[in-house]
């Protein structure tokens, strides 16, 4: 009984059905995607899976990006072939995954994710026993129904997600018009918007997400629920709903984001990582210019720390209960030490942010004070840091948001861009520390000023 049921929830296929969209077949001279473009591996894979005797298919956000112009950051396979067959022709793969099953299979350093088409979900099997696929509020729990190409186009969230790209023959077959929505730079969901919405919410901020970073205009009937529905995020899993906010900040258009967002009702309590945002007036000018910095950088293929960006939207909430503390009377430094405690305790709570990036937002936050030590070899000290790129690049933000004033600022780009007996000069005409301090001081070698540098240059948003 327990392996019948378990069949029926991992490997129970879609029952026949009517034509449920129009195929188009699209040459390569209307499309223009050579099969040079795709990844190596994913050309591979996709090419193995074919000789084996399924179809396989170049599938989603690849195609789409393809299209527009812009690198695919992944390249996902769909295919007739069931997880287990595909399991068995690459040596190296795994199978992955409950709601829905993939398997990840693995290519020299990377992994490339092969999925089966998927078939239309119901509640009710086709005998006496019945597998629960969705819960009250229309959100799917199990996926594993497979099912044909076109059913599989049917099941994708947009139509500009919905194209599969055969490099064999470098044709794209759309179903649903993907092409021309791209065409007409138009994002349009597949299906009923609110049955689509409450199959799974997060496809609301994706809808805002994608069509940022894509410049597409959501479709009318695309977007008209979203502020109704915007309260079924709360059924959304925190770590769910966290990695979704992630991909928008890391967008490189997550400014654009947040005022869609907000525009559309996202907030108050849905999002908590919007309130942190947007629910400050004090910090909203340093988090708008903090954002919007964080796109450039993103724009122009630096590196930006998801630590960094937290220490960001969180700093006004510790700067408030720090100003708290040494008004009632603490010291500055242990004052500090506690507001951080107190706020990271209540964003773990909130904003189900790991763990593992605690490290990184507290050396940011705690290192500031140091800025505006400037005498003796406090300032030396500082730069070996190994996060002090990123505490530094942070008080820049403090200091053009108004926060600080923009001549510490300049004192540190000077300070970093001048030679050793520069910075000494600098360092002199500070006001001076207590003479027992500096007579204690002067005992210690000075760092070495190339390494100084080096390091200055090298630290990033690690």
């Amino acid at each position: 009984m327990i392996r019948k049921f378990l069949r029926k929830v991992f490997s129970r296929k879609a029952p026949a059905s009517e034509s449920i969209a129009k195929l188009s077949v699209i040459p390569c001279k209307r499309h223009g995607i050579r099969r040079n473009l795709i990844a190596p591996c994913a050309l591979k894979i996709t090419t193995q899976i074919q000789q084996a005797g399924f179809s396989a298919y170049i599938v989603g956000g690849a195609v789409r990006d393809l299209l527009l112009g812009l690198t695919p950051k992944d390249f996902d396979i769909a295919t007739n072939a069931t997880p287990e067959e595909v399991r068995s022709i690459f040596r190296r793969s795994r199978i992955i995954g409950r709601r829905f099953r993939l398997v990840h299979v693995m290519c020299g350093a990377e992994t490339v994710e092969v999925s089966t088409f998927r078939g239309p979900s119901s509640n009710e099997d086709d005998d006496s026993t019945s597998i629960q696929l969705t819960d009250a509020h229309g959100r799917l729990l199990h996926d594993n129904v497979f099912g044909s190409q076109e059913e599989d186009a049917m099941r994708r969230d947009f139509t500009v997600n919905a194209l599969f790209y055969d490099p064999a023959k470098e044709e794209i077959l759309d179903y649903l018009n993907g092409y021309e929505d791209i065409k007409a730079k138009k994002l349009r969901i597949i299906g009923d918007p609110i049955q689509r919405y409450r199959e799974d919410p997060v496809r609301l901020l994706r809808a805002v997400r994608l069509a940022s970073k894509l410049d597409l205009q959501i479709a009318a009937e695309t977007a008209k629920p979203i502020g109704d529905l915007a309260p079924l995020l709360q059924n959304v899993p925190p770590s769910r709903l966290f990695d979704e906010m992630l991909k928008l900040l890391l967008s490189g258009h997550a400014l654009s984001c947040v005022v869609d967002l907000r525009a559309r009702g996202l907030h108050h309590g849905l999002l908590p990582m919007l309130d942190v945002i947007l629910e400050q007036p004090l910090g909203e000018r340093f988090v708008t210019i903090a954002l919007k910095n964080t796109d450039e950088r993103i724009r122009e293929n630096k590196p930006v720390s998801p630590g960094f960006l937290f220490a960001i939207l969180l700093w006004h909430e510790v700067l408030s209960n720090w100003n708290s503390l040494q008004a009632s009377g603490e010291k500055p430094l242990p004052a500090l030490f506690t507001a951080i405690d107190q706020i990271l305790s209540i964003q773990h709570k909130k904003l189900a942010i790991p763990r593992r990036f605690d490290a990184i937002i507290q050396e940011i936050w705690t290192m500031q004070p140091r800025f505006e030590a400037r005498a003796g070899q406090k300032p030396f000290r500082l730069l070996t840091h190994p996060r002090f790129r990123a505490a530094y690049d942070f008080m820049l933000l403090r200091c053009e948001s108004g926060e600080l004033n923009m001549e510490l600022g300049e004192w540190w780009k000077t300070f970093l861009s001048a030679d050793h007996n520069q910075r000494e000069k600098m360092l002199s005409s500070q006001p001076s520390e207590k003479k027992g301090k500096r007579r204690r001081r002067r005992k210690k070698a000075s760092p070495n000023p190339a390494l100084v540098a080096e390091n200055s240059i090298k630290n990033d948003h690690g």
